[in-house]
């Protein structure tokens, strides 16, 4: 099987975490949901135990009251935000505009709630392998809707309270949420790249801030 590589890396350097570009005034079909979500759950999971679970919310009051979670949840987060940004940088430009998702999040036409089966013991061990067994499909999922021209981002504020929020949804005990995501069409489809610290600044070799030379 061959991939077009220049299509393959377009989508993997230009999937954003949307926020401002959400349309919310624009419906979203169950059935590109569904197709999204069935492309996920190819992705790898651990002990192929396919714990991957999948809550998508539509009811304008739930969708409220999720909302007013992620609000009170990331409202210190929020605040701080607003203060410390600075207009006109990358990092500003973000804070902005999460601050402006908070503000419009019962606003978009599907949330969806990405859940695994099974509780983290407090070993980092257990939380890398459950959460290892669902944020891949949910990136798959988030690459998937990029590629239909929908957007997302991967959010987790209101997992602050998470207890509430399961309460809401009747999510059962032994199922763990791990994000909440926006899902709508964008405004326009002309994502770029983002700006990143080179690479030779982050990998290593052998050991860490060891630098992995190129490949000559």
């Amino acid at each position: 099987m061959e991939f077009d590589l220049d299509t393959v890396d377009a989508l993997l350097s230009t999937t954003r975490a949307v926020r401002k570009r959400l349309d919310l005034a624009r419906d979203v079909p169950d059935g590109v949901v569904l197709e999204c979500l069935r492309l996920a759950t190819q992705a790898p999971t651990g002990s192929n135990l396919q714990g991957w679970r999948w809550l998508v919310v539509r009811d304008p009051a739930t969708k409220a009251a999720l909302a007013e979670l992620y609000r009170r949840g990331g409202g210190e987060y929020l605040a701080a935000a607003a203060e410390t940004a600075q207009a006109g940088t990358q990092t500003g430009r973000v804070f902005d505009s999460a601050n402006y998702l908070a503000e419009h999040l019962h606003e978009v036409p599907v949330m969806v709630i990405p859940m695994i089966v099974g509780r983290a013991d407090g070993s980092v061990a257990s939380a890398a392998g459950l959460f290892g067994s669902i944020i891949p499909a949910v990136w798959s999922f988030q690459l998937a809707l990029r590629s239909r021209g929908l957007g997302s981002c991967y959010t987790t504020l209101h997992l602050e309270l998470e207890r509430e929020a399961a309460a809401l949804l009747d999510i059962p005990d032994h199922v763990t949420q791990v994000g909440l995501l926006p899902v709508a069409y964008t405004v326009g489809t002309g994502f770029r790249p983002a700006v990143r610290r080179p690479i030779e600044e982050l990998a290593f070799l052998d050991r860490y801030r060891q630098p992995l030379a190129p490949p000559i």
